[in-house]
């Protein structure tokens, strides 16, 4: 695995790999769609380490009818009085789909336990249950794969200032991004215990370097994809059929319908 100090990966190397890599993540859709495999992929790490641009590069070719992404906001008021994981199980995959947790049940180990929203007793019930949990998913039959997303404090606080000055990312960035500054060490303390408790032999936590994005999306879908002993399943045959004759319809004029303005003739 590459270090924090590796060079930053060249963009045509970059691209040519994710593109290779993402047709096999078609390949793989398509044995978890053929086999009724359960697919769940936890993505989990600090604010701005990467997470949300890498699911978007799993997830950009894929059949969101058999691929989604679960990023659940915060809990409502009758969520909160309900078992922690209860609102996590409804969104569990059915066979055939696959599920990427956009951050997920472990809000309680990080954000919740740090910004104290969560009780202390909460937190050791979540450390003490959420192995037992996850056993339950993997002998349920579900494929679970967990990566937590490690940036350097230097790189995120670049992150930050970059999406602070980008309107087209401005809302990437909340009050508790920049409350999570201030808090790094507890953040860190949060994330070693999580991991001492949670990462299992069923359910492994595999740790993703991500000061460079390009060297952590392509090892984590690498990653992924050697995990998972999917086959190459053949598509169907297909053949675009003849065009039948005309048999006398005609379009109404065009000035019966409202056309949208084309805005692109004036550039």
């Amino acid at each position: 695995m590459a270090g924090k100090d590796a060079a930053k990966l060249p963009r045509k190397a970059y691209e040519n790999e994710l593109l290779r890599l993402q047709t096999e993540l078609v390949k793989l859709q398509e044995w978890v769609r053929a086999e009724g495999t359960r697919l769940v992929v936890v993505f989990e790490g600090r604010d701005a380490a990467g997470k949300g641009g890498t699911i978007k590069r799993v997830a950009e070719h894929l059949n969101p009818r058999v691929a989604r992404i679960a990023a659940l906001p915060k809990p409502t008021e009758r969520e909160r009085t309900q078992w922690y994981f209860q609102r996590y199980v409804e969104h569990l995959p059915a066979a055939g789909e696959i599920v990427l947790f956009d951050r997920s049940w472990y809000n309680r180990a990080g954000v919740e336990h740090v910004m104290g929203f969560c009780t202390q007793e909460e937190h050791r019930l979540f450390l003490r249950q959420c192995p037992i949990f996850e056993r339950m998913l993997v002998e349920a039959g579900i494929v679970l794969r967990k990566y937590w997303f490690s940036v350097s404090d230097t790189e995120q606080q670049e992150r930050f200032r970059r999406r602070l000055e980008d309107p087209l990312r401005r809302w990437k960035l909340s009050p508790m991004d920049l409350e999570s500054i201030s808090r790094w060490e507890a953040y860190s303390r949060a994330k070693d215990e999580m991991l001492v408790h949670t990462d299992i032999s069923e359910a492994p936590w595999y740790v993703v370097e991500s000061d460079d994005k390009r060297r952590a999306r392509l090892n984590m879908i690498a990653h992924l994809l050697d995990s998972v002993p999917y086959d190459d399943v053949p598509p169907p045959v297909l053949e675009l059929p003849a065009r039948p004759p005309s048999t006398g319809y005609q379009r109404p004029p065009r000035d019966l319908q409202t056309y949208v303005p084309d805005h692109a003739s004036s550039l």
